[in-house]
Order: C-alpha cells, then structure tokens, then sequence
C-alpha cells in the first residue's frame, strides 16, 4: 500500500511534527527564556502522554512518519521514557528524536533509547562551564561533551550539537566546536541568533551570519560540502574536513531563509497545531480532541492554511514572547 503523503498549500510535503510537551525549562537562557520565565501553563491545559500518542495515532495515517519531542526542556517532565516508548508503538512512525539541553542525559540515554529514541540533538552554546552558567542563568553542573558522550554509548544516532552563535558572548568558542568533529562522529550546528520576542536585549548586532561562522571554522582546515546524517529532518548545510568522522552545519534563518523547504508542523503543550514557528496560525486540536472529534480535517485545514515563509526578518513573530513557548 502506498503511504499517503499529505502536502501544504504550496506542495511541500509534512510529513514531521514537533511535539512541545512542556513549556517550563530548567534553563533561562538569554535567547529563549526572560530570566523570570513565563506563565505557566496550567497543568488541565497541557496535554497527557495519552492525549499526545492519540494525536500521533490519528496524523500518522495521513503520511506522519517523523516525530521531536521537545518543551521547554521535556526531560524535566516525569516519565518521558513512557510517552517514548507509547509513540514508538504508533504504526507508521519511523523516527523519534528529542532536543534537550542535555543535563539529563548522562542518566536517561540509555532508558530513553531502549524506549524507541533513535536521536538526540543538544543545546551546547558553550564548553566553558562559567559561560554556561552566564548563558543559561543558571548554574548545573553540566558538561555538553559528557552528555553527547552518553548519548554515543547508549547507541543514540545521529547526535547534533546546536550552537546559537551571538557575537561578543559565545562567537570566540566557534572554532573549539567546531574542533569536535575531528575527534567525534557528532554533526556541529551552528545556528544564526533569531532575535525574537521579549529577548530585546539581542538585537541583530549579535547575529554571525553563517558565511563568517564557516571561514573561521576552516582554521582547522578547508570544509567541503558534505552530506548531512543518515537519518535527519532540519533545515542545515553540512561541511566536513577531510578525514573527519563528523560534519559542522549551519542553520540560517537570518541570511538565507530555508522556508521553501519546510516539511513540520508543531504540536504545542497545550494542543495547538502551529504551522510556522514565527507565524500566528494555529489549530486548536485539544479541545476538539477531548470532545471526541477526529482530527483529519483540522489537520488538512491547517495544512491548507500553512504560510509560505516566515516573518521574522519583518520582526513579526507571531504573538511568541520567547522561543520556549514552541520549543524552537
């Protein structure tokens, strides 16, 4: 039986959804979260493991096949390791992934991935633990490179750093990340600042746009173009030196937009289905979903109605105070 491929208004093919399961978060770091956070999300309004799977188990018929688990931080929500294993039992689902800041990997990699996650991707803006603390606001004792480390040894593949790249803060570390690749099978992201929301105390003058971050990164030796990981959904161009079992990537929402090529929606906490992480276009599928109505054709509405690109070059994001709120 040919699997159903449903596609947007402008023919693209959606075939992965970013499942928001909190909006809280251990961190409050500088480009996503106020230091005083938000408001919280009351617990009635965010949806349970079992409402969560129930939405995978109704899109996945109509071509769903890829899934990210993120929040906020979603390893601070109990028993994540069951809502990966009840995703994992939807027929037709091919892939799991989670995005975390990585603090509590060294303990649940191995759990999570007999559960059914197949790949990480960690939040690392630093490797200096005092600029993590600064970054974050907060003081873990975190090391990203012991947590990618946990994710290799319980089998976790491909694993993705994420670096937000923000020039006078974190840019004089462009060249030690990029380091890793030569030692590690790990694919280093680094991702343009998006200025957005209350984080008004980052302003374009902190984006390195990508095209920098790539000359520098060649200290170490010239980067070609290169294949990115076997298994992947995002938007990043990879580069490779020569010999390296790893690759650097780089996202670029500022200076080359990758809109046309966007295959996700994203679910948020509280149920909503939004089509564009910097549009305001939104489904509702909790409340219909408690009232016991399929969601077929809110689904296919919302695709019909997904933007062709996002506004955030505009300024206009949307309604989001911060990144948190979507889970990037």
């Amino acid at each position: 039986m040919t699997p159903i491929t449903l596609k947007d208004q402008f023919g693209r093919s959606i075939e992965y959804l970013r499942i928001s399961i909190t909006d809280r978060c251990n961190f409050r770091c500088v480009y996503c979260m106020p230091l005083e956070g938000l408001d919280w999300m009351p617990k009635a309004e965010i949806l349970s493991y079992e409402e969560i799977t129930e939405v995978v188990r109704q899109l996945a018929p109509l071509g769903l096949r890829r899934l990210r688990i993120t929040g906020g931080e979603p390893t601070i929500r109990p028993d994540l390791v069951t809502l990966v294993r009840m995703l994992k039992n939807v027929p037709g689902i091919e892939d799991i992934a989670l995005s975390t800041n990585g603090v509590k990997l060294p303990e649940l990699s191995a759990p999570l991935r007999d559960a059914g996650l197949d790949r990480v991707n960690i939040s690392a803006d630093s490797l200096r633990a005092d600029r993590i603390a600064a970054i974050a606001r907060r003081n873990f004792p975190f090391d990203p490179i012991a947590s990618a480390q946990a994710a290799e040894d319980a089998g976790l593949d491909p694993i993705k750093l994420n670096v937000v790249v923000m020039r006078g803060i974190n840019d004089d570390e462009i060249e030690d990340f990029a380091r890793l690749t030569l030692d590690h099978p790990w694919h280093v992201r680094f991702i343009e600042l998006m200025p957005v929301g209350d984080m008004a105390n980052l302003t374009f003058e902190h984006v390195v746009p990508s095209d920098e971050v790539l000359k520098r990164a060649s200290v170490h030796g010239e980067l070609t173009p290169a294949a990115g990981p076997a298994r992947g959904n995002g938007p990043a161009a990879y580069h490779r030196y020569a010999g390296a079992p790893g690759t650097i990537g780089v996202i670029t929402p500022m200076t080359h937009t990758y809109c046309g090529s966007c295959n996700r929606v994203r679910l948020t906490a509280d149920g909503r289905l939004r089509t564009c992480l910097y549009g305001d276009h939104e489904v509702n599928l909790r409340d219909p979903l408690r009232a016991g109505a399929p969601l077929e054709p809110l689904f296919r509405r919302a695709l019909a109605e997904k933007p062709l690109e996002h506004n955030l070059l505009q300024l206009k994001v949307g309604g989001l105070r911060a990144l948190s709120q979507v889970g990037g």
